[in-house]
């Protein structure tokens, strides 16, 4: 090769290296990667599945023969195990609401509410990439005068911005110990419930499934914040992080979709109208009865619903007894979901990112290579594996096999997805290990 054409390469080269660089600097640049970086995202995660079709791959459990010897041992409803809470804050409680402070009366005559109601002064976000909950969070908070954004929010709820969801609880615990106001989780909503507090002054913020608005993908979680509702027209009126404001959305929509979470709901609300939210509430101000109605619930949708659906009431109904502490049959539960789900055609793969109880139920009924085997089949289903309870629970599972140096290297992977993770700490402390 001759020096002259030797020195055109070498040129072509430097020309090339130097545009890569300079596209590269350019696609880091913060507005630019905004708009960018999710369809980057997507490009990685529709060449991941398409290798890695979630559809065809399915958990069965193993060990429900293995839950008899140990029933003795499940905590009870009363009792709060040990290592069960996956709540950040430094003084976790098993209760994640308030205590009311005077004695609700279920008997009163419910008020009678108007047709329709609206709220304004709710500032829509549009969410960055994976910033559903933070965004969510903070339009329900701008409503009582917070001034932040999801970049406030995301700081404390996901430091990791890869993190795959933030959890109900979470954002309790971040309205609680960040701001001046005070928060309500509860769970088995219903759409009366729902209007009864917008009619009352409080947005609602609730979980569902999500996937007719973007249809090229398939199911997955998330939040919207409930300002309006109007009978007339059988209609709410959401702020839709991914949508947009002011999105109008059926009421057999968000039943339909809420139900794959259970119907939960979040109430915002300044404290010196604690008494007015507990009103509202009325026999659900109690959480246990409020767990209890919600597995009442779950339990009358399995005898009425099929398919995907009935997928959802039974794992609906494993969860909340799972928060009621009956640990054995939310074990039973969770088994005859995952039965129902292998025969699905279009599974909601990624339930187990959002919602964890079948760890609990599995691990405190002896079944820790099931906890493992689910724990391994929901990280195989991210193509960046950002899910820090799912670490945990695998983490306990091997510890509970005496699988030291692997659970170990499980909590040490969760604070990697969420870093300063109190409960990831403190399992490495409990070994004798700095995080």
């Amino acid at each position: 090769m001759s020096n002259a054409k030797l020195h055109k390469i070498l040129i072509v080269l430097l020309i090339v290296i130097a545009a890569s660089a300079f596209l590269l600097a350019i696609y880091f640049l913060p507005p630019v990667h905004e708009r960018l970086s999710w369809q980057v995202a997507n490009l990685r995660a529709e060449v991941f599945y398409f290798f890695n079709p979630p559809d065809e791959v399915f958990f069965s459990p193993g060990q429900q023969v293995e839950m008899t010897p140990i029933i003795s041992l499940t905590p009870t409803a009363t009792e709060a195990p040990p290592t069960a809470a996956l709540e950040p804050s430094p003084t976790p409680t098993n209760d994640v609401s308030p205590t009311p402070t005077y004695t609700a009366s279920p008997t009163l005559a419910p008020t009678q509410l108007p047709v329709s109601h609206r709220l304004e002064s709710v500032r829509h976000e549009y969410q960055e990439f994976n910033n559903c909950g933070p965004a969510n969070l903070s339009m329900a908070l701008s409503f009582w005068g917070w001034e932040g954004d999801q970049h406030v929010t995301a700081a404390w709820l996901k430091p990791n911005l890869k993190d795959r969801n933030v959890m109900p609880y979470e954002m309790v615990d971040y309205v609680r110990t960040q701001t001046h106001l005070n928060a309500v989780l509860r769970w088995g909503g219903d759409l009366e419930m729902l209007k009864r507090f917008i009619a009352a002054g409080f947005p609602v913020l609730i979980e569902r499934g999500f996937e007719e608005e973007v249809p090229q993908k398939t199911w997955m979680g998330h939040y919207n914040v409930l300002t309006a509702y109007d009978d007339a027209k059988d209609t709410f009126l959401v702020q839709d992080s991914f949508v947009g404001s002011n999105y109008t959305n059926s009421y057999d929509r968000i039943q339909r979709h809420w139900r794959a979470f259970n119907y939960v709901y979040v109430i915002i609300y300044p404290p010196d109208q604690e008494a007015k939210v507990f009103e509202i509430l009325g026999r659900h101000a109690d959480e246990t009865d409020n767990l209890q109605h919600a597995a009442n619930k779950a339990r009358e949708e399995i005898n009425e619903l099929s398919g995907r659906e009935l997928f959802f009431a039974w794992y609906n109904y494993g969860t909340n007894l799972v928060n009621l502490g009956d640990y054995y049959g939310a074990a039973q539960a969770y088994d005859q979901a995952f039965e129902v789900y292998a025969t699905l055609g279009s599974k909601p793969w990624r339930i187990t990112w959002y919602n964890t109880g079948p760890y609990s139920a599995y691990y405190f009924t002896g079944r820790y290579q099931d906890v493992i085997d689910l724990a391994d089949m929901t990280l195989s289903f991210s193509f960046e594996p950002a899910i820090e309870e799912t670490w945990v629970w695998r983490g306990r599972a091997r510890l509970a096999l005496e699988d030291v140096d692997g659970a170990i290297e499980d909590f040490r992977e969760a604070l990697v997805w969420h870093p300063g993770w109190l409960v990831a700490e403190n399992e490495l402390r409990s070994l004798s290990h700095e995080p």
